[in-house]
C-alpha cells in the first residue's frame, strides 16, 4: 500500500471518530511530533564531498599523532 493510500485511510478513520478522549489523544500525539519535527529537520546528511574532506582531515590528524587511544578516552570520560 502506497503512502498516499495510507494517508487517505487515516483521514477516513479520523473523520469517523466520535470519541472525544480518543481524538484528544491523537491530537496530543500530533502536537508532540510537530514539536520534535524542527529538530529532526535541522539535521542534514553530509554530502559526498564533505565526507571525503572529513576522512582526509582525520587521516592527517592520525598521521600527525593527533588522536587518543581507547584507554585515554575511557580515562577522560570518567571525569565528565
Amino acid at each position: 500500500m502506497d503512502l498516499q493510500t495510507r494517508k487517505l485511510n487515516v483521514i477516513e478513520y479520523l473523520v469517523g471518530i466520535h470519541d472525544e478522549k480518543l481524538f484528544s489523544k491523537i491530537e496530543e500525539a500530533i502536537t508532540e511530533v510537530k514539536k520534535k519535527q524542527p529538530i529532526i529537520q535541522s539535521f542534514k546528511p553530509f554530502t559526498k564531498e564533505q565526507l571525503i574532506d572529513r576522512a582526509k582531515r582525520s587521516n592527517l590528524d592520525y598521521q600527525s599523532g593527533k588522536f587518543m587511544t581507547q584507554e585515554q578516552l575511557e580515562r577522560e570520560s570518567e571525569n565528565w
